[in-house]
């Protein structure tokens, strides 16, 4: 099922760092911001985790969690997390379960081969559990 702007999130349940389990309706009654990245440790990414770090504090005052998304496993999370000292968690989506349900997996050529890769994207999910926006 896909998600659409103006209409909650379709069931999901995931695991992040922290031992956090973040689902459809594990933060209801506040602003979400998921924000789907390709791969821990690289540099863009990186860029992409340490903006989303120097801005925290203005999303906590917004009254919004933070998550960032990617393929990336548990370990691999926890090392890019005390690394760039992130203050919010990550979600560890190894079989792309919600990297699908978000619509980011996309056709990318890379060193001029065709393969599957995460789209860099932006959720913001209301406190209802609707997808108010999506860049």
């Amino acid at each position: 099922m896909a998600i659409v702007v103006n209409k909650p999130l379709p069931e999901f349940e995931a695991n992040a760092t922290g031992g956090i389990k973040v689902s459809n309706t594990s933060h209801l009654g506040q602003i979400l911001v998921l924000y789907f990245y390709p791969k821990d440790n690289t540099p863009g990414c990186t860029t992409e985790a340490m903006q989303f770090r120097d801005k925290y504090k203005d999303f906590v005052k917004a009254g919004a969690a933070v998550f960032g998304v990617s393929r990336d496993n548990m370990k691999s999370h926890d090392d890019f997390k005390e690394k760039l000292e992130l203050p919010f968690e990550l979600i560890a989506d190894t079989e792309e379960k919600m990297c699908h349900m978000f619509g980011v997996v996309k056709n990318k050529i890379m060193y001029g081969k065709k393969v599957k890769g995460i789209e860099r994207s932006t959720f913001l999910i209301g406190p209802d559990g609707l997808l108010v926006q999506e860049w």
